[in-house]
């Protein structure tokens, strides 16, 4: 073979090796890109997820600080027509998922003393969380009145589900169970500044009042809270933030709640029944001063009493007069009569949502003789069953509340705290018939009957025709400037928050069981 084929031989099979190791490495190649190229893509995919995340976060903490998210339709609390209608028609809370944490600047930390009643505290709690997210502050769980009248030592968490009511509101304000330890230290020095709000305060008070002071010291202590916040002249999402925190972030410890359960339950296996919560109980009376009905001897020990109590301040009542101008609470004669006038059934299961009511069976025999079926918790319940609660009023406060929004009807008969706040979230859940007495008008007709100046047909049809537009209905509240003890209290009928589920709500007459 000579040179020149050899050569073209060798080149011929050189360049057939090359180009089967070429076509090998090309592949491997290709399949190297291939999966740089599938990793690069997962990446970006990854990387594209978190920012849209990242983006969606700061846009919620934007959202909030230009204004509350009630203001953008909450669903939960406050559409009724966006929930079930169970839930739309029950007092029983519904599991949603936690709302995302609202970012603010802090200025400071809140520290609270309620006084009062558990309604009484109620509101002022309702109050506090408004107050606490318009100033940008932390709020520390509400500290409960154990030196008032009831000596109740329930501590926050004894009533009330506190974790519900730090999770549920944390969208709108920062809630913490206390202080943060370097605070507390500071507070155990004495180094905070602790005083009582102005009543019937509006938001610049706050704004321009206390915030400067909340960020002077750091901490600031209010030590009294009841009627804090005006009833009116506020903007709407401050008192639908009042709603929230009272229908939504206040909700009662599981084992109230189950026991409210229980009676409601126990109640309604035998038809419809009425709450009424009858306040003839002895600390309502001394403080009144109102002995209508009582002996010498109940009076002198009402009058003693009184002044035993120095932040008790009237001493010297008449009780008489204070009657006549519907001031007092309706005794059980009266409430008997009353309830008798406007067609109530008397087969009809009343459950008394009150303590112990003064005089005892005694006083109670004029009901119990024209509606033989009273119960209470502590006929309905045995012992073991109330022994947790046993000397805790609010606990049992609590209890009553809760049966008091189930029943078919609430009649109050003195318009305290409890009847207030039960009538405004009745009104929340659906306009539910609330009959609201007028004390001033029933005890003039009561004496007119009592005299026979009026027969039964005439005070009974007199009696209807003035409560029968005193149902719970829909209403505006009455706003007197300048007098807000005289006007219409905003929890009793938090219209901002409520909606018209039906023109014609039936609140007649005529439909009482």
């Amino acid at each position: 073979m000579c040179k020149a084929d050899k050569f073209l031989y060798h080149r011929k099979l050189w360049e057939m090796k090359v180009k089967f190791l070429g076509d090998s490495k090309i592949d491997k190649f290709k399949n190297s890109l291939l999966s740089r190229s599938r990793m690069s893509l997962w990446m970006i995919r990854a990387m594209t997820i978190l920012l849209l995340w990242s983006c969606f976060v700061h846009l919620v903490a934007m959202g909030e600080m230009w204004g509350p998210r009630l203001l953008k339709g909450w669903p939960s609390c406050f559409n009724h027509h966006d929930l079930p209608m169970a839930a739309q028609m029950t007092s029983l809370p519904m599991k949603i998922a936690l709302p995302p944490k609202r970012i603010y600047q802090n200025n400071g930390y809140l520290m609270v003393s309620c006084n009062g009643g558990l309604n009484q505290m109620r509101a002022a709690i309702c109050d506090m969380v408004t107050i606490a997210r318009y100033m940008n502050v932390t709020l520390i769980v509400p500290e409960l009145d154990k030196t008032s009248f009831w000596n109740d030592p329930s501590e926050f968490k004894d009533i009330f589900d506190v974790d519900h009511f730090i999770s549920s509101l944390r969208d709108e304000v920062r809630i913490l169970k206390e202080l943060p330890p370097r605070l507390k230290r500071r507070v155990r020095l004495g180094m905070y500044h602790t005083m009582p709000p102005i009543s019937w305060s509006n938001m610049s008070y706050y704004q321009d009042q206390i915030l400067p002071l909340v960020k002077k010291h750091k901490v600031v202590h209010l030590n009294k809270t009841d009627t804090r916040l005006a009833n009116n002249e506020l903007p709407v999402e401050i008192q639908k933030l009042r709603c929230r925190a009272n229908f939504n972030g206040l909700r009662f410890t599981p084992k109230i709640e189950e026991l409210g359960r229980r009676v409601v339950k126990i109640l309604r296996e035998k038809g419809p029944f009425l709450v009424l919560h009858l306040r003839y109980e002895m600390d309502m009376l001394a403080f009144s001063g109102c002995s209508h009905g009582c002996n010498r001897y109940e009076e002198e020990e009402l009058t003693r009493m009184r002044y035993a109590y120095p932040w008790w301040k009237e001493k010297v009542i008449d009780s008489e007069l204070k009657r006549k101008e519907g001031l007092c609470p309706l005794t059980p004669e009266e409430t008997a009569l009353t309830l008798s006038a406007l067609g109530i059934d008397r087969n009809v299961q009343i459950y008394i949502a009150a303590g112990e009511i003064y005089g005892g069976k005694r006083r109670l025999k004029a009901l119990t003789d024209v509606f033989p079926n009273v119960v209470r918790k502590e006929t309905l319940l045995d012992s073991s069953d109330l022994s947790f609660c046993q000397n805790h009023s609010s606990q049992m406060a609590a209890l009553d509340y809760l049966i008091s929004l189930e029943s078919d009807i609430f009649v109050p008969t003195y318009y305290g705290n409890m009847a207030k706040v039960v009538e405004g979230h009745r009104r929340f859940l659906g306009f539910k018939k609330t009959i609201e007495l007028n004390r001033k008008f029933l005890v003039k007709l009561i004496d007119e009957y009592y005299e026979g100046l009026l027969s039964w047909e005439v005070f009974s049809t007199t009696v209807k025709a003035f409560h029968a537009t005193r149902m719970g209905g829909p209403k505006r509240r009455l706003v007197i400037p300048n007098r807000p003890k005289e006007e219409d209290y905003f929890y009793a009928n938090p219209y901002e928050c409520l909606q018209l589920l039906h023109e014609n709500n039936g609140n007649s007459l005529e439909e009482t069981i």
